[in-house]
């Protein structure tokens, strides 16, 4: 009976021994299977999640970000104890404890799926293996998953510490929101930092990952319900108090898409022309993946004060022209009836409406009725009154409707002229201008006509102001430095510095003469914009009424090969075609190129790069590109004597000569004092040169101070005219000047230096006398340049009085023909 016991127990064993081995061969070759073919986990030592780019502006201030993924990465050490608690109390409790996977937890989930019959199934895996799954495999739910999941997950605490290991979870699990992390969901929800995180906050954060899908308004409830059992978990697993848990267990789920906080995004400034450029230049540089995914931290050159001046500056002379023309087109949408019952209806149904949203003072609005005279509206973010707000009757009147085809409605009396019922509009405050009393509501819109403004340091080419066009919401086409327009006259300073390195002096003499040249496309005739001649003329009086026959002889006299050299060498362009058009600025170019090529006027000669960016540091603070690179000499020190400044110490190229750079300075001066842009009034000295195309089609003004160049075109993005009166001097001035303004108040500005190896001597021109600079060893000669082309005829040009009848039978004499004391003003190109 003993043997018979012992002999059944022991079959039993050696069964269960040989099944014991036989599963456990099984087993073995199953994860010996699945094992040969897994990702390495060893990449997980040198993680690099995608990050959020962020761009901060000279001060310091945050101003834009870009990202793939709404990332922020944060250190383990510096994430918060009650965020981790939080997570490890919903997650994986025994992290600490277990080697990667959790038999317990696996068995506790298999008996609660037995007991529910499948209809409660909980997921058993460590936050060991959820790294693994969102790093190395995928989401699906399939046995081959898991098993790679858990070998993948004892290998990685082989090889990591668990706080690295949590660093990644924290950092790369998806809570909704396009938020990935916990820093940047912190942000999202609440608006606060991870060390701002009150404890309920914090295990909101961590009911996130079971379900991130769910919407913290539609599903507040089902949110709030898995916070306080995430609570409730670090209470017992010590983390809180009794009566913390049940105190932070009682408090309302608040976030900031529920209206409890107001979101990040609205602290930031409004995406612009500024920060969509340096997007588009670090892009090119370190690659789309990089910028967007890299963490970059980017110190712009902007400066945010002077940004908002230009681009007021810049839309205030567009509205200004497009007011002039006295069309109304409105903004094109349209808010169905229906949606104008009631005003939580009206007010969803605007902030919906896409409309530019980002024009200082500017508010989107609906008309909702309309009176015999007025129309009632409703304003985005502006409290209804007991008062309505009205579009009065004489505020349209400057208008006429444009009809289908281009056809133009009468003249506007009442508001129903201009606007229906259910129009979207743009409203703005006018208010008085000593007191800033409001007065009324009116009417606004985006003008056809485009340009672009941009200021920059001349000596270090920092850009602190940049303005692509009237407003980045509703074209982010930047004209700045993606426009290509014909410089015009604003190009003729180049032709000049070739004329004056090749011996030329201001007061050297041009004859501005009628001009013939044979063309393939037949005889070009070009003319001063008056449409006369003057006779022999200084070379400072030709720029500065920038007289375009002068232009084409100085360039067919130094050759228009030695203009193309001196234009692309100061990057106005990469290769210009030397034909005499082009000196009077006939190939398009940038406002960009210009503005950087007339620094080097403005700083003596020196080759500037324009940067939008002065240093990127990676994701960990390490710097990656710095523009400046010049030496301090004396930074060094622990003192410098009163009143010496850091020595600079610079080794940029040189482009122009310091003479040269000065003289023509000197002429550009005149063009501000007497000539085209005599319309600039500041109070430090400042040179610069007006350019209109014909037709005005585009208009420009490039103009600089001692330490600051600042430049405008305005134009239509398909190029027309502007009209007879639009020019450089009277359309781009009004904004050089309303920049510079601000722009002298915090940059201040000085007498342009005056390089050695040369002397001063006066120079008479007739009504003025003026003392030119002159090489060492050079004089006013009295040279008469003509350019190589043949005399032609002129009435305007006789040398002696003339009697002439006119078509009317009046006699009239037309004086000789101008001299070097006798120069009138020319006009604009």
């Amino acid at each position: 009976m003993i043997r018979f016991v012992l002999n059944f127990f022991g079959a039993i064993f050696s069964w269960f021994v040989t099944a014991s081995v036989f599963l456990a061969l099984v087993v073995g070759g199953i994860f010996w299977i699945y094992s040969r073919d897994l990702p390495s986990h060893e990449a997980l030592a040198s993680y690099a999640p995608k990050t959020i780019s962020r761009i901060y502006s000279g001060e310091g201030r945050l101003i834009d970000e870009f990202a793939e993924e709404r990332r922020i990465f944060v250190p383990v050490e510096e994430i918060p104890d009650p965020v981790k608690q939080a997570f490890i109390s919903a997650e994986d409790k025994n992290f600490y404890k277990h080697r990667g996977y959790d038999p317990r937890g696996m068995a506790g989930a298999a008996v609660q799926a037995v007991q529910t019959r499948g209809g409660s199934v909980r997921g058993a895996s460590t936050i060991t293996q959820q790294v693994m799954k969102n790093f190395l495999l995928d989401s699906s739910r399939s046995v081959e998953r898991k098993v790679k999941e858990l070998i993948l997950a004892t290998r990685l605490e082989s090889t990591l510490s668990k706080d690295q290991i949590l660093e990644l979870y924290l950092n790369e699990i998806f809570l909704g929101q396009n938020s990935a992390g916990v820093a940047a969901a912190a942000q999202t929800y609440f608006n606060k930092s991870l060390s701002q995180l009150a404890p309920h906050e914090a295990a909101m954060l961590a009911a996130m990952p079971q379900a991130p899908s769910r919407s913290v308004v539609r599903d507040k409830d089902r949110i709030t319900e898995r916070r306080n059992y995430v609570l409730r978990e670090m209470w017992q697993n010590g983390y809180l108090t009794e009566a913390a848990y049940r105190a932070e267990s009682a408090l309302p789920l608040k976030s900031v898409q529920n209206g409890d906080f107001p979101a990040f995004r609205n602290s930031l400034p409004p995406r612009d022309y500024f920060t969509d450029e340096i997007r588009r230049q670090l892009s090119q540089q370190f690659g789309e993946d990089e910028f967007f995914t890299g963490g970059l931290q980017i110190r712009a050159t902007m400066d945010p004060d002077l940004q908002q001046v230009a681009a007021k500056s810049l839309q205030d002379a567009l509205e200004r022209y497009d007011r002039n023309l006295g069309v109304w087109r409105g903004t094109g949408q349209v808010i169905p009836p229906e949606e104008l019952g009631s005003e939580d209806h009206w007010r969803s149904a605007l902030a919906k409406i896409k409309v530019p949203r980002d024009i200082q003072g500017w508010h989107p609005a609906v008309v909702l009725d309309l009176t015999d005279a007025d129309a009632i509206i409703g304003i985005e973010g502006v409290a209804q009154e007991d008062e309505p707000q009205v579009i009065p009757a004489r505020d349209v009147q400057w208008a006429r409707k444009l009809m289908p085809g281009r056809e133009r409605a009468p003249q506007a009396k009442v508001a129903s002229d201009l606007l229906s019922v259910g129009d979207v509009v743009l409203v703005r405050q006018m208010t008085d201008d000593d007191t800033g009393a409001f007065i009324r509501w009116t009417l606004r819109q985006v003008p056809t006509l485009q340009g672009g403004f941009m200021a920059m340091d001349v000596n270090t080419g920092r850009v602190i102001a940049m303005q692509g066009g009237f407003s980045y919401q509703s074209s982010v086409f930047n004209r700045a430095t993606q426009a290509m327009r014909q410089p015009g006259s604003a190009f003729k300073p180049f032709v000049y510095a070739a004329a004056l390195d090749r011996g030329f002096t201001p007061a050297t003499i041009v004859e501005d003469e009628p001009i013939t040249v044979n063309t393939p496309q037949g005889l070009w005739t070009p003319k001063n914009a008056g449409g006369s001649y003057y006779g022999p003329t200084p070379l400072r009086t030709g720029i500065e009424h920038s007289r375009n026959l002068m232009t084409i002889r100085i360039a067919r006299d130094i050759g228009m090969d030695t203009v193309a050299k001196y234009a692309e060498r100061f990057g106005v362009y990469d290769k210009l075609s030397p034909f005499l058009a082009n000196s009077l600025g006939a190939q398009e170019t940038t406002l960009f190129k210009m503005v950087a090529a007339y620094a080097m006027f403005a700083n003596g000669g020196e080759r500037v790069e324009p940067t939008l960016v002065d240093r990127v540091q990676d994701r960990r603070g390490r710097t990656v590109y710095r523009h400046d690179r010049r030496v301090c000499a004396t930074c060094e020190q622990g003192a410098l004597p009163p009143g010496q400044a850091p020595m600079i110490q610079s080794d940029r190229e040189r482009v122009m000569d310091a003479i040269t750079a000065y003289q023509l300075t000197s002429m550009m001066e005149g063009v501000v004092k007497r000539g085209s842009g005599k319309g600039v009034k500041l109070d430090v000295p400042v040179a610069g040169k007006t350019g209109t195309t014909n037709d005005a089609k585009d208009v420009w003004f490039v103009g600089f101070s001692s330490n600051i160049v600042a430049g405008c075109y305005l134009g239509f993005d398909e190029p027309r005219s502007m009209g007879s009166n639009a020019y450089g001097g009277t359309m781009c001035v009004p904004v050089f000047n309303a920049f510079m303004r601000q722009a002298v108040k915090e940059y201040g500005g000085t007498a342009f230096k005056v390089p050695p190896g040369g002397y001063f001597a006066d120079v008479s021109y007739g009504k003025f006398t003026i003392s030119e600079y002159f090489r060492e060893g050079t004089t006013a000669v009295a040279r008469v340049v003509d350019g190589g082309f043949a005399k032609q005829s002129s009435d305007v040009t006789e040398r002696t009085e003339k009697a002439v009848t006119t078509s009317t039978g009046q006699r009239k004499v037309i004086p000789k023909k101008a001299d070097f004391n006798s120069m009138s003003a020319g006009g604009l190109y």
